[in-house]
């Protein structure tokens, strides 16, 4: 286990956040619950057939007939009738465990939720905007991935991918806000000073083409809103992470060798990327995370095993302390 986890594991046990898991249907779900209730990293409410799930510690309960569910229906009508949504259709979709644990979130009876396990990440983000909207002068929702690799890279092998999970193709501008949220949640959750790598195949403009254009102007927007930050780019992953190759690359930059934060230019690039390290490099991979929420929501990848799950519940405890 890396040192990465013991830490959200241990911060999470200091302050115990009661997290949702909308997939009681799925057997990696509960293993990961009991693992979770074991080791008292959350309290935990599972939603589901109470008849056919049975994680001692847990709370079980079926958004159908839950005694909350009429109240849940009604605060999400208010919420969605500008947009159309009337009462029957609210008392429908509250049947849905999904809307039903984020309104759990919105209403205070819980402090997060993680699932993805067995829906897509649209299924688990649209309640969240819809319900939970973005917190507090965010742009734009992103995801990002924690690494935690047997390298000396970044901080100890580990390091943040983002985003990798939800962004198709970003342009400079929202880019350049990845930059600065990625930033934001490397130093709330791992304590330490993050210094960000705008990726591309070009490093300092060496090689033309759109893409590379576009992160050195999302590189360019980055600095402008966040002159502070340890943040440079274009830079090609070798001079990102190896200093030797920095060093001759981009002389002048302070990034190159110290890179914890590896912003990739579009969704093919992240995604690849982080799945590459995953299988090649057997790291441990946490995410995708989101960031940008109102309240901590968090995606699984339908590939997870339930040790992620578990991974991903100490990291949204976490989230949810710093955000309380």
């Amino acid at each position: 286990m890396s040192e990465f986890l013991n830490n959200m594991k241990a911060a999470a046990k200091a302050d115990k956040k009661t997290i949702v898991l909308p997939e009681g249907e799925d057997p990696r779900t509960i293993d990961a619950a009991r693992a979770i209730i074991a080791e008292g990293i959350a309290e935990l409410v599972i939603l589901g057939d109470p008849a056919t799930i049975d994680v001692e510690g847990a709370t079980v309960i079926d958004p159908k007939t839950a005694p909350k569910h009429d109240e849940y229906a009604n605060a999400f009508y208010e919420l969605r009738k500008a947009k159309g949504v009337t009462p029957e259709q609210a008392n429908e979709q509250l049947n849905d465990a999904t809307y039903f644990g984020t309104m759990m979130v919105k209403m205070g009876d819980a402090d997060g939720l993680v699932s993805g396990a067995c829906h897509s990440t649209a299924n688990t983000l649209r309640p969240a905007l819809q319900i939970l909207k973005t917190a507090p002068g965010t742009k734009l929702v992103s995801s990002f991935f924690i690494m935690c690799t047997p390298t000396s890279y970044g901080q100890d092998g580990t390091l943040l991918f983002a985003d990798c999970g939800l962004n198709i193709a970003p342009d400079a501008d929202q880019l350049s806000e990845i930059a600065i949220a990625s930033a934001a949640t490397w130093e709330s959750l791992i304590g330490s000073e993050p210094h960000v790598a705008m990726l591309s195949y070009s490093t300092m403009g060496s090689a033309g083409g759109d893409t590379a254009q576009k992160v050195q102007e999302a590189t360019r927007l980055a600095k402008q809103k966040a002159p502070e930050l340890s943040l440079d780019g274009d830079l090609q992953l070798d001079a990102a992470l190896e200093a030797t190759v920095g060093k001759l690359k981009a002389p002048e930059s302070t990034v190159p060798g110290a890179a914890n934060v590896l912003v990739f230019p579009d969704l093919a690039a992240g995604n690849i990327g982080y799945k590459l390290v995953q299988r090649f490099a057997k790291a441990e991979a946490y995410g995708p995370v989101l960031q940008g929420i109102a309240a901590p929501v968090n995606d699984l990848s339908r590939g997870c095993s339930a040790e992620d799950i578990v991974g991903v519940v100490a990291i949204t405890a976490v989230q949810a302390q710093k955000m309380a």
